[in-house]
């Protein structure tokens, strides 16, 4: 059996990325993606980008508002809080480029 797990996005930053360390000293920086979805409504969707993977250099000049190609693959994480167990799907990204806004006509 083969199985393919590969997510390419084009979308909009919709929050301002949040940078984090982790306890092991690794840094990720979670951002929020709006991607169209049928019916013209937007579906946000979470994306974590490992510095490690994706470079601390390619995610200082990410900010909210700005259009973005990303690839990477699906990942469910389950973690526990106050309320219990719980889980999340996202989008772990292995590499991101913010998108040219401007078209120049010739």
């Amino acid at each position: 059996m083969v199985t393919v797990n590969v997510v390419v996005l084009a979308g909009t930053v919709s929050a301002e990325p949040v940078q984090r360390r982790m306890p092991s000293g690794d840094e990720v920086t979670e951002l929020r993606l709006s991607v169209p979805e049928a019916g013209k409504r937007l579906l946000p969707l979470p994306v974590a980008a490992w510095h490690a993977t994706v470079g601390a250099r390619v995610l200082s000049g990410i900010a909210k508002g700005d259009p973005v190609l990303i690839t990477g693959q699906l990942v469910r994480r389950f973690y526990r809080s106050g309320a219990g167990a719980r889980s999340i799907t996202e989008v772990v990204a292995s590499g991101i480029k913010k998108l040219d806004t401007h078209v120049s006509a010739s």
